[in-house]
Parts: C-alpha cells; structure tokens; sequence
C-alpha cells in the first residue's frame, strides 16, 4: 500500500457524517443497515491507503463479519476472529476463527492489514491487544484501530450520554425504561478508554509508526480535534487510529 495518500487529507463529506449517525440511531433496531454502512465507510477508508484486492486483512473482534464480508467483496483474502460465539451469528463468514485478539492463532507477519472497528473499548488490556495487532502484521502493513472514547457522547453506548452522571446510575437508568438488562457493564465488558492516554501509548511504541489519528466521523476538522487536549476527550467522539508496522 503507498505511504501517501491525497484522500486522507480531505475530511469526509456531511452528508456521510449524518447517514452514520441516522444508522446508529437505529443500530439495535436495524444491525443489518448500521453495520452493513460502517463497513463500507470503514472499507473506503482503508482504500484511501491502496486497493483492498489481493491483501490479506485480519477482521478481529468483528462480531457478525460484516466488515469481513465488505472486504471479500472488494477482493481482500479476509477472515474473521470473533472471542464471542454469540456475536458471530448464525451464518458467519466462511473461515471465522473463533480466537481471542489476545492470542490470535497466527504465525508473526501474517497480514498486509489488521483491522478492528470499536472493539479497543471492550478489552481491558488496550496494550497487549495492540501488540497482538502488531504482531501479525507484516513491515509496512496497516493496523487499523478505531475506538469509542469513553468521554464522548456515546461512551457509555446503549445508556449513554448518561454515563457522565456515573456509569451504575446511567446502567440502571437504562434497564428501568427500557425493561430489559443493559448489554454493558463497565469493568466487565465495557471500559474508559481515553485519547490522550492512548495517542501517547502509541507515540511510545517503536514497532510503528501513526499514519493518521483523526475522529472516525466529524465530516470536518477531522485530524484537528484529537490535537486539543481535554476537548478531544469529548469531541472526538470515536477515534481512528492508521499505524504502520515498522521494519
């Protein structure tokens, strides 16, 4: 994949900001069309790096493979692995592996690309998880990281934003209107996971190197906002992380 790219330069459009945000509004009624959009956003980000065809990208942590399966169609050689049975589905993709991403069953340097979409704020290990990344990923590949902030409107997911009045209260909020447990809890399956503390993770690490640190989804102003201390914790919202395996 080339070093350089114009396309990342450009922040992406409004009008693909809102089709997001409109899917995950709806994303526990219509998972189908939510998860479907973000992996074809998430396939065109990539793609501003060099074409998806004929690489051999790692999905890891993507639950119903829908970001496997967007890769396949864009020629990638991808595969799927899921630590939850439960999140893979009933018809997950052909050679779903199911393995923990902090232990993947790979030879080093595997990948011309590792991938994983809002999965850093599930694990609680951020850092031997991004070492298992790294790991796999050949010299020059990408790892593609992005994350939910838990500062940002949505940190707290299906109770948010009222996770800023505390998490327990925020959880029990949601269980009382809603009349069904919360799929969360933090310190079990849901962390607080934060930008400065993991640009400068990265920033520390010698085995690669940052391509791109910007907000997944502001349609302006993109790379900008995770340079302003405090407010990137908020505005943010979801953080993209492109790093390249060094030599």
């Amino acid at each position: 994949m080339s070093r350089t790219s114009p396309a990342v330069a450009k922040d992406p459009s409004i009008r693909r900001s809102l089709a997001l945000f409109r899917a995950f509004l709806r994303e526990q009624q219509d998972p189908e069309h939510c998860y479907t959009l973000l992996a074809r956003d998430a396939a065109d980000q990539l793609e501003a790096y060099g074409p998806l065809k004929g690489r051999t990208v790692l999905d890891i942590g993507g639950g119903g493979g829908y970001f496997t399966e967007e890769f396949r169609r864009r020629g990638a050689q991808s595969y799927l692995f899921e630590p939850d049975a439960g999140e893979i589905g009933k018809e997950p993709p052909k050679g779903t592996v199911l393995a923990d991403g902090y232990l993947l069953p790979l030879a080093d340097a595997v990948a011309d690309v590792s991938f994983s979409s809002n999965v850093l704020e599930h694990v609680d290990d951020p850092g031997t998880f991004l070492s298992e990344m790294v790991r796999v990923t050949k010299p020059g590949g990408l790892i593609y990281v992005s994350f939910t902030n838990w500062f940002s409107p949505w940190g707290g997911h299906e109770w948010a934003p009222w996770h800023y009045l505390g998490a327990e209260r925020a959880r029990r909020r949601y269980e009382r209107r809603t009349a069904r447990p919360a799929k969360h809890t933090l310190g079990e399956n849901l962390y607080a996971i934060h930008v400065g503390a993991t640009l400068r993770q990265v920033r520390a690490r010698e085995d690669v190197e940052i391509v791109s640190a910007r907000s997944r989804y502001w349609p302006f102003l993109a790379q900008a906002v995770t340079r302003v201390p405090g407010l990137r914790e908020f505005a943010t919202w979801n953080l993209l992380l492109i790093l390249r395996r060094c030599p």
